[in-house]
């Protein structure tokens, strides 16, 4: 079956090279018995892929079951992956198949396998080496033939270093892997996915579809989307429902994505520290591209002086030459302070007289490079402009609000 048809057939949307790599993986071990790890992120979709694996396989007509094992408490996982025997515990009235037994010549999807115990692993791996298992308070080894596909968002070598799953297992499990790319990977399927689940809730609720302008798009696409699909698709039922206006743009879209996912730059994932530094260091961006935007419209109006009054296209190539050295200093800043750096710029008309008053001060020159006073003045400007309103503040920052309480105590604007 060729991926069109996969992707038609199982609801898949997009047109990511990374996800149609992963469709044709699954498409060719199919046919096969080979064990799939299907890794990913939460919210990718890693549910269909155990799905398509078995429909497209000689087990097709057997029974397919889903098992979440980390929903299932780890006194009674063993239980429902191999049954038990009556009275073989507390509660145990009877005697009861497992999935295992329940899916003699079918697949079971193991979901989460990461949270397996150390103990269900074991018997896991038996399974999977000899077909064999025996039901918890029995002696009798029962014989099973079952398609095993697992799925994780756990980093499974880094959990077998810390001792949480067992290497020989994972080797087993691991014998054709597939990968799921999240959202930030397949950007140019994020709007197309948007549009499928807006037509999807407009059909649903009975009310026009909802239609993203241009920098809704943009910001759409922009965003890092950490619960990938399913995050998408929860606001946009949420914008589907609430909000009146069909067309959407950014100013509205921003109001339903938490701030601080935001950024393109490159970030950390790991620990609290670093999500503070990355907000830090997110809003030095942010100054130091308020001061190239500052350059860039001093370069404008000296465009507009010069051409208002009559300079020379000499003269004025002259002190855009200077100009531009400035910017270029304030961004290659070094240890060495202002050395180097023009303290004033002076513009002349045809006739030598002063046009204007130096423009550039050294003493403005120092507070322009200053990275900490333009911060405070940016979060100084950000507070006025929302009257206090530290949570609006954050978000045209685009910072945390804990980050932004911090620096408000930092540079004593309490």
């Amino acid at each position: 079956m060729e991926i069109q048809s996969i992707k038609h057939r199982f609801g898949i949307i997009g047109n990511s090279v990374l996800l149609e790599r992963a469709i044709d993986i699954a498409r060719q071990v199919a046919p096969t018995d080979i064990s799939v790890l299907i890794t990913g992120e939460s919210g990718v979709g890693k549910e269909v892929f155990p799905q398509i694996i078995h429909q497209l396989s000689i087990r097709k007509h057997g029974t397919y079951i889903a098992v979440n094992c980390g929903a299932i408490p780890e006194g009674t996982i063993d239980s429902e992956l191999f049954g038990h025997e009556k009275g073989s515990f507390t509660g145990a009235h009877e005697a009861r198949k497992g999935y295992f037994e329940v899916a003699d010549g079918g697949t079971i999807f193991l979901d989460e396998v990461a949270e397996l115990p150390l103990s269900t692993q074991v018997r896991l791996l038996r399974v999977l080496e000899t077909g064999e298992f025996i039901k918890v308070g029995s002696s009798k080894v029962i014989k099973t033939n079952v398609r095993v596909v697992a799925a994780t968002n756990v980093n499974i070598p880094e959990a077998i270093s810390q001792g949480k799953f067992r290497q020989d297992l994972y080797y087993r499990l691991n014998s054709v892997p597939i990968y799921i790319p999240p959202l930030r990977e397949r950007k140019d399927d994020i709007h197309l996915l948007f549009r499928k689940f807006a037509a999807d809730f407009a059909e649903k609720y009975r009310m026009p579809s909802i239609v993203l302008k241009e920098d809704a798009v943009r910001m759409l696409s922009g965003y890092r989307w950490p619960g990938n699909i399913r995050q998408l698709k929860n606001i946009t039922e949420q914008i589907s429902i609430i909000e009146q206006n069909r067309e959407i743009n950014s100013a509205t879209l921003q109001h339903y994505l938490p701030e601080s996912q935001y950024s393109e730059l490159p970030v950390l994932v790991k620990g609290q520290q670093a999500a503070n530094d990355i907000s830090e260091r997110d809003l030095l961006y942010k100054v130091l591209f308020d001061m190239r935007r500052d350059i860039n419209d001093l370069k404008k109006l000296v465009g507009d002086i010069i051409s208002n009054d009559g300079m020379t296209s000499e003269v004025y190539s002259n002190h855009a030459g200077v100009i531009n050295r400035l910017h270029e200093d304030q961004f290659d800043s070094n240890a060495d302070g202002n050395k180097g750096r023009p303290t004033h710029i002076e513009i002349r008309n045809d006739q030598g007289s002063h046009l204007h008053e130096p423009i550039i001060e050294s003493e403005e020159i120092d507070e322009v490079l200053s990275l900490e006073q333009r911060e405070k003045e940016a979060i100084i400007r950000a507070l006025r402009k929302y009257g206090n309103k530290r949570r609006s503040a954050a978000q045209e920052l685009g910072i945390s609000e804990r980050t932004l309480y911090r620096k408000i105590k930092e540079y004593g604007l309490e």
